[in-house]
């Protein structure tokens, strides 16, 4: 009896181990937790450039913890898993793996830099697994439209429009280009020369800055004798204290910088030099409590200790409309596949999610237009 109740063990073993290599399971690759909604994410977490990712990365979770303390989605709790690529597109591409493999996510969302995006894309083509937000404004990832990736921002192309189209109606028409010597400053450099000529303006010179800031007091320099009337900044990250401080003496023309330049500790580090600095920003006003979306911003943000800034509001309201589409799809009762979720992004259409209008569809992946104009004040302290 004995010998046959081990038999009957080794073939459920048996049948176990066929049903778990069918679904793509393994030892080492276990099923998630069903009551799990696994999302994941690959950032740059170290580096030169993490200070202006990690404040992002807090709101992510901050809206994660909100949904999950109202008893998650479809009574399915949601886990955020965050690894870091350093800024390495290779990187990015083994995270993107190992997100859909190992850890079974089921949607990727808050990839940190243009070049990561892009060489995830394929992946994400060939697993069938949705990118649903990710941090940047790259005009180049819009141009193709992708079935499995989706925008909650809009593009750097309507920031500087915004930017450029408020300079020339303030008849500053001669402006001073700084870019950022790696591939963002390049990929840049063609779209404000598109917007420039476009709204009427001239772009009297084009400045490198490099990712350590080294060549600043350089750049600043030269752009200085150029004379412009104003200063775009296509750049983010600590290169840019050096420059703003040399323009100071160099240059004395007012900087309009991209919403990419606008971390917290960027602003901190520049102190009184900050003050006057204009910002494009594509999410609202967050100290305005006016809207449900702010109100609801300040009361989690009161929970959890931590000052009110742009930079957990932009990762707090991409994750509110990621939550939106998961939440569609949920209730379509299709269950929370590749396809489920992206129908249920498409089904979010022409919505304001409390203050931030947004607009996707079939064929509008890239749900949302909006850029605010800010301006530094005293203290750090925005003015709009």
């Amino acid at each position: 009896m004995n010998k046959h109740r081990e038999e009957r063990r080794q073939v459920l073993r048996g049948v176990a181990a066929v049903a778990g290599s069918a679904l793509g399971w393994s030892a080492a690759h276990p099923q998630p937790d069903s009551r799990e909604i696994r999302i994941g994410q690959s950032a740059v977490l170290s580096g030169p450039l993490a200070p202006s990712v990690l404040s992002l990365v807090k709101g992510q979770e901050l809206a994660i913890d909100e949904v999950n303390r109202a008893g998650g989605i479809g009574g399915r709790k949601l886990r955020f898993i965050s690894m870091d690529d350093g800024y390495d597109p290779k990187r990015a591409v083994e995270n993107t793996i190992s997100l859909i493999e190992k850890e079974k996510v089921v949607a990727l969302t808050g990839f940190t830099s243009t070049s990561c995006v892009a060489a995830a894309l394929p992946v994400l083509s060939d697993k069938k697994v949705p990118m649903i937000g990710a941090y940047g404004g790259s005009t180049s990832l819009r141009t193709k439209f992708n079935p499995y990736f989706f925008t909650m921002g809009a593009s750097y192309r309507d920031e500087l429009v915004q930017m450029i189209r408020t300079l020339v109606s303030a008849r500053r028409t001669q402006l001073g280009v700084v870019y950022q010597d790696h591939p963002f400053g390049h990929m840049m450099l063609p779209v404000v020369e598109e917007v420039a000529r476009e709204q009427g303006a001239t772009l009297v010179d084009r400045q490198p800055l490099d990712n350590a800031g080294s060549n600043a007091v350089a750049s600043a320099h030269a752009l200085g004798m150029a004379k412009p009337q104003a200063v775009l900044l296509l750049a983010f990250g600590p290169s840019i204290i050096g420059f703003i401080k040399a323009s100071r003496s160099y240059v004395g023309a007012p900087i309009y910088a991209l919403s990419i330049a606008n971390a917290k500790p960027v602003i901190a580090a520049l102190g009184d030099d900050a003050r006057g600095i204009a910002f494009t920003q594509t999410v609202p006003y967050p100290w305005r409590q006016t809207s449900p979306l702010t109100r609801e911003f300040a009361a989690v943000m009161q929970r959890a200790n931590v000052e009110i800034d742009y930079d957990h509001f932009l990762g707090y309201v991409q994750t509110r409309v990621l939550i939106e589409g998961l939440k569609r799809a949920a209730a379509s009762g299709r269950g929370l596949g590749s396809e489920s979720i992206i129908a249920g992004m498409e089904a979010i259409g022409r919505f304001d999610m409390g203050g931030f209008p947004l607009n996707f569809g079939p064929q509008r992946h890239h749900g949302s237009s909006f850029v605010d104009l800010t301006i530094v004040g005293p203290h750090g302290r925005y003015i709009r």
